[in-house]
Order: C-alpha cells, then structure tokens, then sequence
C-alpha cells in the first residue's frame, strides 16, 4: 500500500523547495501517529482506520483520546486544534497529515514518510482484519436461537428443492440426507447445540414419510387385485349355464334381427348363435 505517488503530486503543488538533512524518523512517526494513531494501545486498528483504509472500518469513539505522540516531542506533534480541521476520509487524513508534519519537520521528505510509516500502516490494516474476523466469528458464536426456529430455518432448508425435495426422494439414502443436512446446518448459525435433535427429528419424519407412501401403494396394489379377482369370479359365474350366452344370444335377436328370433324363423336364431359364439372360447379359458 504506497502512498508515495499521491503524496508526492500534493507536495509539488505546496512545497517547491526542500532543505535536506537529517529527518529524525523518531520524530516523524510521532507527528504522524499524532493524527493517525489516536488510542492505538487500545485498536491496533487505529493507523489503518484513521490513515489507511475506509474498509477497515471507523474508529471506536472514546471520551479519553490519546495519542502515542505524546511527551517530549510534543512540539512535532499535530495539535488538537488542527485535528479539529483533519479529513474524514483516511487517505485524505494521511495527506493532510504529512504536509502539516513536513512543515513540522523541516529535513524529513515525502520519500521518509512513504518509506517508514506505510509499513505502519499495513500492519495495522493487517491488525484491522483480523479483528474483523475475531469479531464477526464471535457474532456468530454468540446468535443463538431457540430450538423450535432452529428446526423450522433447517426443515425449510431440508425440503428445499435444491435439497431433499419436499417428498425426501433425494434423501432416500443416509448419506444423501447427511450430505444436505451438513449444509443446511452451515447455513443456520446460532443452531450448533440443536443439531443433533433436529436431526434424529428429521430423519424420523423422513422414514414415517416413505413408510406412509409404501403402506398407501401397498393399499392401492391391493384395491386392484382385489378388483381384478371380483371381475374374475363374475366372469366365470357368467359362464355357469352358458348365462352369458344365452343373454348375448337374447340382446342381438331383440336389437338386431327383424323376427326378434321368433319361432318359424330358427334362421336368425342360428345367426345370433354365431355371433355369440365368442362366450364359448372366453368361457373356455376362464376354466
């Protein structure tokens, strides 16, 4: 993170001359850690916030602010009514900071503060990260929930179609089901304590699920080989006698011949015999 380039342009523009001597570096790093190093015993994080990145965040608003500036370079340091006047913005801030340090500091150069402060400043980024990430781990550590939302964030989840689907077919195996419960559980944070229950509650749904679906199939399988066995025994009741014959024999001389079979006419009875003859072959084979 070199900050030179834009320094650099900003001092063309306010300070045409240098006298170069020997830059007390001591001296420097405290007139800048005047503006930029606020309560850095207690934020590790202040020279990145106040000088380096917005991305790291504000820094923590104290009643009690000190600088590590303080002592018998005091007269190097940015006073507290100058502060009133500094940037918000942190590369702003830095800018400012150095004119006002190298005006302090009359033998120190643009090329003094990029090469020994930025250092500083990347540290503390670095330090502004991982308290980032100390912070939003502790966050989610300590969001806990109550077991019941637990279960619902996670059941919704579950039955997601992306994941077992509402019916559990994706989740037919333990291994299936294991694999999209471990990443519904990453989703719901604060649930650690719950998990184990949920998923003994889940399972248990998930096999009462597919035992229902078996015993209705097994139901309905039943249904039409029960009905299938009742058309049998009509069937072969039908044929006792030759009954469904004779009725088929009876319906096509009433529909069909123009005698209705009547005696004298053994013509269109033979004829609807014939017709008829089929009950003898389906008959047979009902046997």
């Amino acid at each position: 993170m070199k900050h030179h380039i834009l320094i650099f342009s900003v001092f063309m523009l306010f300070a045409p001359t240098f006298v170069y001597g020997a830059c007390s570096k001591q001296n420097l790093t405290r007139c800048l850690d005047s503006a930029c190093a606020i309560n850095i015993g207690s934020n590790p994080a202040a020279r990145c916030q106040y000088c380096g990145s917005s991305s790291a965040g504000e820094p923590a608003k104290s009643t009690a602010m000190k600088s590590v500036s303080a002592g018998a370079s005091a007269k190097y340091n940015i006073s507290d009514k100058e502060l009133k006047k500094a940037p918000k913005d942190p590369g702003e801030r830095y800018v400012w900071a150095t004119r006002l340090c190298l005006e302090k500091l009359k033998d120190c150069t643009t090329d003094d503060v990029t090469d020994n402060y930025d250092s500083l400043i990347e540290q503390s980024c670095k330090a502004a990260g991982i308290s980032a990430e100390f912070a939003n781990l502790s966050k989610k550590l300590t969001k806990t929930k109550s077991q019941s939302s637990c279960s619902e964030e996670i059941n919704a989840c579950i039955v997601n179609d992306k994941h077992c689907n509402s019916d559990y077919k994706k989740c037919e195996s333990d291994s299936d089901f294991d694999k999209y419960f471990s990443q519904c559980s990453i989703e719901s944070q604060g649930c650690e304590t719950f998990l184990s229950d949920i998923r003994k509650s889940l399972i248990s749904t998930r096999d009462s699920m597919f035992a229902n679906a078996n015993k209705l199939l097994q139901s309905i399988v039943a249904a039409y080989q029960k009905a299938r066995e009742q058309k049998l025994a009509a069937a072969q009741n039908s044929c006792k006698n030759n009954a469904a014959k004779n009725d088929c024999v009876k319906r096509v001389c009433a529909n069909n011949m123009k005698n209705k079979c009547a005696s004298g006419h053994e013509v269109e009875k033979s004829m609807a015999e014939n017709l008829c003859l089929f009950y003898d072959t389906a008959c047979a084979r009902l046997k």
